[in-house]
């Protein structure tokens, strides 16, 4: 009876989790289109990619330009947010619901639009810098200044992040913070010493997690620049998209999705291979990570 009663997530596992990739596996060797007969090609896709598209280079590199950009910021000002919310005071609860407000309002497209708004030539935040008779600046239109504009939508959003980081900051025995004063340390030795080391395993989650979102990002590049200008934020989403809906070549648009995926998975391996040096559990886990080695 066990198998009868999981079928229905087997099925379901099976049909909308394993078979599309393994389709999309199949179709990265031929020239489907969905408007006419579908022939393999063999490599000729990954060839092509690799070899001939001019514009694979280039979204490549501001993608892994738009991820250094995004994820230590994003991490580094979520980590700076919950340790202000981890001090005790009047309505903290408040202050923690609102602040992780930006994270849940809307989702990404609502957000991406809000974004677009303000940071338009005539947009609100140039609007507030001319009061204080500062130039504009296209933030946009600008080639060196638009992938940091939406890498910054991306760090906005920090509320997940925060809510693991406040949660580990909770976690940090308070005799150690009480030792260290005895000892003399300050708030900077401290936070080195203690906050930082004790936190490293949510560090090393949001850092994984949060790169593997960046690498696949798609909303902002594609509702605030589309791409633009002069392709500086054509990620490697946006090209995926472009290449299967606006071209129609989605066997190569699928060539170029599992080139995407077995970058992440380098990666996100290479993150999981360095935290040995500096990630730290507080039952010796590093140790025993190198005894498995």
């Amino acid at each position: 009876m066990g198998p009868l009663f999981i079928s229905p997530w087997i099925i379901g596992f099976a049909w909308f989790q394993l078979y599309p990739p393994l389709l999309s596996f199949y179709y990265s060797f031929t020239d489907y289109s969905a408007v006419k007969a579908t022939h393999v090609v063999g490599l000729k896709n990954y060839i092509t990619l690799f070899m001939k598209d001019k514009d694979f280079w280039p979204s490549l590199r501001a993608t892994f330009l738009y991820t250094l950009i995004a994820v230590p910021a994003k991490l580094a000002f979520a980590l700076l947010v919950a340790m202000i919310l981890n001090l005790k005071g009047r309505f903290i609860n408040v202050y923690r619901t609102v602040y992780y407000l930006p994270s849940i309002l809307g989702g990404g497209v609502a957000i991406s639009i809000l974004w677009r708004f303000l940071f338009m030539r005539e947009g609100i935040v140039n609007q507030a810098l001319s009061y204080l008779h500062i130039p504009a600046v296209d933030w946009l239109g600008s080639p060196s200044i638009a992938l940091w504009t939406i890498s910054f939508l991306v760090v906005w959003q920090f509320g997940s992040s925060m809510v693991l980081f406040l949660a580990g900051l909770k976690q940090i025995p308070a005799d150690l913070y009480e030792a260290a004063m005895v000892d003399g340390a300050g708030r900077l030795r401290m936070f080195g010493s203690i906050t930082l080391p004790m936190l490293t395993p949510i560090v090393l989650f949001n850092l994984v997690m949060q790169t593997i979102g960046a690498l696949q990002e798609f909303t902002a590049a594609f509702v605030v620049t589309n791409g633009g200008p002069m392709k500086a934020t054509y990620l490697i989403g946006l090209k995926i998209y472009d290449d299967a809906f606006q071209n129609l070549k989605m066997g190569y648009a699928s060539a170029l999705s599992w080139v995407l995926f077995a970058m992440i998975l380098i990666l996100t391996l290479l993150i999981f291979r360095s935290s040995r040096a500096w990630v730290h559990y507080e039952d010796g886990g590093e140790a025993d990570d190198a005894s498995i080695r």
